[in-house]
Formats: structure tokens, sequence, C-alpha cells
């Protein structure tokens, strides 16, 4: 059985795809991992559909959770369409429906070659970017991602028109190998895109 949807914390997760435009150093699919500290087995037979993905959220209580989260596996934005098309149905089907946060490498933009921001405007609540380093030789070293430096550029222009878009943006960084010069650096970036620093632990395999 696929999981679609998973809790961790007190919020419902959701997991769309597989597919990433990146390699994260730390990511936890390297060494054939299939799951993470949030749920056993992430890894999709198949993307869900729309129909699928909601069958699972009506299978749950969702007024019971203090957030509901896109992120998975893989890149959720590749998903665009489908991602809203769900919030639309929820957000119909349940009013008092909690918070929704996506979180995403900010790849968005880049991957579908438009501008897709708009497309959150009154459905997401928050946006939480992966910023990995103040640099773009920094960033690319950890990221890996599959477009090089440009996906760099792609990233810090979809943050600053987010902040535009939805209530809240957050970039994060996780803290493993970082000294307090680089991370104050990466705060100093996220403020100037109009978004907050989060820095995360890093959770070893």
């Amino acid at each position: 059985m696929m999981t679609i949807t998973y809790e961790y914390e007190g919020a419902l997760y959701v997991n769309l795809t597989n597919r990433c435009d990146c390699n994260c150093v730390f990511c936890l699919r390297h060494n054939g991992h299939k799951g993470s500290i949030y749920a056993d087995d992430l890894w999709l037979e198949h993307e869900p559909t729309v129909e699928e993905a909601l069958a699972d959220f009506r299978a749950r209580d969702l007024a019971a959770y203090r957030e509901i989260v896109f992120c998975g596996f893989g890149e959720p934005t590749y998903r665009i369409g489908d991602l809203c098309a769900i919030v639309d149905a929820l957000k119909e089907e349940y009013p008092a429906l909690p918070p929704i946060r996506i979180n995403t490498n900010g790849h968005a933009n880049l991957i579908h070659g438009r501008d897709v921001t708009g497309d959150l405007t009154g459905r997401i609540d928050t946006v939480s970017i992966s910023l990995n380093g103040s640099t773009a030789a920094e960033y690319c070293a950890v990221t890996q991602p599959r477009d090089g430096e440009k996906a760099w550029e792609a990233m810090l222009d979809f943050t600053k028109r987010c902040a535009t878009a939805v209530p809240h943006v957050v970039m994060t960084i996780v803290d493993k190998d970082k000294t307090p010069e680089e991370i104050e650096a990466c705060r100093a970036l996220a403020e100037s895109l109009g978004a907050k620093l989060r820095v995360r632990a890093y959770i070893s395999d």
C-alpha cells in the first residue's frame, strides 16, 4: 500500500511524487532508503491521482492536524496543477481546513517554464524553500541541482516572488558543517528576499 499522507509531530504530510531535479548530499534517498524518520516507505509505486489523494485525506480527521504539508519523497511542485486541485477540493469540503504549507526546492518556475507563484495565492499559507547555502557555489555543492547555477538563481527569484504571493515564506538550511558566519550570511540573504530563515538540525541515517 502506498503512503500518500502520513503524520509527523501533529501535522499531516502529503507525498505526491518521487520526482526531483536535485541530488542533495544529505537526502534520505541515498543508500537505497525508501523512507525516513517520518514514514517507513515513501517510495511511490505510481503517482497518486487527485482522486486517490483526496480519498486518503477523507479517511482522516483533518481538523485534528495543526498543518497540512505537501512534502514527501520528491519535489511536490512537479505536480503544481494537481496540488492546487487537491487544495481547492479540500477547502470546499472542509471549511475549517488547517493551514497549508509546501516544502520545496524552489525550482517550480524553472521546472514548468512559467511563474507559478500566482497559483499559490489564496491556496497556500506557507512556502518553505531549501536554501542550503549562502553562495551559488555552496548551494550547488550541497544540492547538486540538475541545472547547476541556473537553479540557484531560479530558487532566489522564486522566493522573492513567493513573498508577494503567500502570507509566510521561510528558507531553510541544515546545520551540518555550517559556521555561525555562514548561518548569518544565509539569514541575511533570506531576509533580503522577504523570507525568514529556519535552521534545521541534521538527521543522520
